[in-house]
């Protein structure tokens, strides 16, 4: 399988089939004609008078200073070389290709000026499957610049590149694959590194974790109103759609598909006239995440086909543009938002899942043990529960607001927005178990009702037997932690994500 660059537009699922299952990668003719007549312009202008960013004249605090013309291409290279100031742990194989296609899909766009063969060369390592060794720390948002720079530093054949599962020098690796360095001329070196490219691989993955997450997530809800035995009144359609807030009457819909077949849709069915809010916004909570997370990919594929470049090559005008396409703000803001939406469907899972150990609220046994006092039966998973709930809280504050100047003032805005998409993944991570613990508690409750197979809805029937599948119902206390892991291996290989139509 391919994923063709420069034809149609790339959508988050292209990243991930290219990122995760290892499709290749090819350039579309349109594409290979944009590179080309914008690689024109910019060897004409370059030799030209007028001063041009990064081209004939220096990076950063040194704007505006000329260069020698003997030194254009030269100076390309020491500035990867200088900019790869990355530290700490290198990111995973499937980000960095992720990262490669991003580049890649950026620079097909045409405006960045890069010569054909440098792009070809890209394409050739992400096809070959040799994967730059990428630190994950370094980028404040304006543009990846330590990133993008270990990322370009094979192709010249320096930096470091995983092949095969081994980490080797980046010329050794680009032998082992049949390939030679590639030879930079002007702009190509700021057309690898000024871009976004480690930010938006990464979001494109981050985001599509967090959407199955939240599929997941309306299975968990469904269960539990299953084993809370809820009023079904705030799902009515009259209801939902009498006040359509974002997500709200989409998420209601599906929740009523989960339930299809449900008693609790039977007159009469629900314990009480008014459920705890936990239970009650489902869809209004539920509905704003889902739309946050829409936004959100909606902000990561117009980045991913963009020519977000300064300077942008502006072929048919012959020209070049400084400007600030390379500041993503909205991107940054869409996840923050996704992570405070998150924040909030947690606090309503960690309501919920309380709830359920008080016999006032669910006419069930307190803890849900039959054995009394002398058995603690799920009292204590209330504080992995409250530990996660704070870990994602702490994950939920705003991170694109953490930023001070550099570059002699030059540079005195940023978006931190690669942080942001990694705290929403650090975010995530706790999400998984948030909704392993409420699989397993609602599961319990099921049991403790002695509710028949055939009296549930058919989405919390499949969620209550696929936690059945890695953990059985709890008599006597035993560990509860395996029990967690393995309810959260399945969240996460997507076993709960079930998507039913929207009605």
């Amino acid at each position: 399988m391919s994923v063709r660059v420069g034809a149609a537009r790339i959508r988050v699922a292209d990243v991930v089939a290219v990122a995760r299952n290892g499709d290749c990668v090819e350039l579309h003719a349109d594409a290979r004609a944009r590179v080309a007549a914008a690689r024109a312009v910019v060897l004409r202008l370059a030799q030209g008078d007028t001063a041009i960013y990064g081209v004939n004249s220096a990076l950063g605090a040194n704007t505006g200073q000329r260069l020698l013309a003997a030194d254009l291409a030269d100076y390309q290279l020491r500035a990867i070389r200088a900019r790869a100031v990355g530290a700490g742990e290198r990111y995973d194989r499937s980000s960095v290709r992720a990262m490669m296609l991003a580049r890649v899909a950026g620079m097909a766009a045409g405006g960045s000026g890069v010569s054909p063969e440098v792009l070809d060369a890209l394409v050739a390592l992400l096809n070959h499957g040799i994967h730059p060794a990428v630190p994950r720390h370094g980028s404040i948002g304006v543009a990846d610049l330590p990133q993008l720079s270990h990322l370009a530093l094979p192709l010249v054949g320096e930096g470091e590149a995983e092949c095969e599962g081994v980490v080797m020098p980046g010329a050794e690796a680009l032998r082992h694959a049949g390939l030679r360095p590639v030879a930079l001329g002007p702009k190509d070196g700021l057309a690898l590194i000024s871009a976004n490219a480690a930010t938006v691989g990464r979001a494109a993955l981050v985001i599509d974790e967090g959407l199955a997450l939240a599929a997941a997530w309306r299975s968990a809800v469904a269960l539990s109103l299953e084993a809370f035995r809820a009023n079904l009144s705030p799902l009515d359609p009259r209801a939902l759609e009498a006040r359509p807030a974002a997500g709200q009457v989409e998420f209601g819909y599906q929740l009523r598909s989960l339930l299809a077949g449900s008693a609790l849709f039977e007159e009469g069915a629900a314990r009480r006239v008014q459920d705890p809010l936990s239970f009650r916004v489902v869809a209004q909570v539920h509905g704003a995440l889902q739309s946050a997370l829409a936004h959100a990919v909606e902000q990561v594929e117009v980045e991913l086909n963009s020519a977000a470049e300064s300077p942008l090559v502006v072929t048919n005008d012959e020209l070049m543009l400084s400007n600030g396409n390379f500041h993503v703000p909205a991107l940054a803001l869409a996840f923050d938002t996704a992570a405070m939406a998150f924040a909030l469907t947690s606090s309503l899972a960690a309501q919920r899942v309380i709830r359920f150990m008080s016999p006032a609220f669910t006419d069930l046994p307190l803890q849900l043990t039959t054995h009394g006092p002398a058995h603690s039966g799920f009292a204590t998973i209330q504080k992995t529960l409250t530990a996660l709930w704070s870990e994602i809280r702490l994950h939920a504050n705003p991170g694109c607001l953490d930023f001070f100047p550099v570059s002699e003032g030059a540079e005195d805005h940023a978006t931190m927005a690669l942080g942001t998409v990694e705290k929403l993944a650090g975010l995530l991570e706790r999400v998984r178990y948030m909704i392993a613990v409420e699989l397993l508690v609602a599961a319990q409750a099921i049991d403790l009702r002695g509710l028949a197979h055939d009296r549930l809805g058919s989405g919390a029937r499949a969620a209550y037997d696929l936690v059945r599948e890695k953990a059985g119902a709890l008599d006597t206390d035993r560990p509860l932690g395996p029990d967690i892991d393995a309810i959260a291996g399945s969240v996460a290989a997507g076993r709960f994500a079930v998507s039913p139509p929207s009605g």
